[in-house]
């Protein structure tokens, strides 16, 4: 791993999931932000939740709904969505959904 970038030549791509699951993993990570890749198996939901700094949703693959604060939309591959500090949102997995989050944990003020 390079200490000055880091690329991934197929965010599609993951590990197997199980029947009935979600799998994530952290792809990048230091003091400006925080990068992760998402995979649900079909059916599987994040229940609504909100974080503390603003953060991007791209999805790469599937399709689902998507909440964002009241707002429900349908969502698919390369679908995007920009997120202020404690806007609660949730996702649901139509189909296998691939998704990557970047939160940006020090955003100028």
């Amino acid at each position: 791993m390079n200490d000055k970038y880091t690329f991934i030549d197929d965010l599609r791509a993951h590990a197997p999931l199980p029947d009935n699951g979600i799998l994530s993993r952290t792809i990048q990570n230091d003091e400006r932000a925080k990068v992760i890749q998402f995979c649900f198996a079909p059916g599987q939901e994040l229940s609504a939740h909100t974080a503390p700094m603003p953060a991007m949703l791209y999805f790469i693959r599937g399709e689902g709904t998507l909440k964002l604060g009241d707002d429900v939309m349908e969502v698919k591959e390369g679908g995007f969505a920009y997120m202020t500090p404690l806007l609660e949102h949730g996702i649901h997995a139509r189909t296998e959904v691939v998704m990557l989050l970047v939160m940006l944990k020090n955003p100028a003020k």
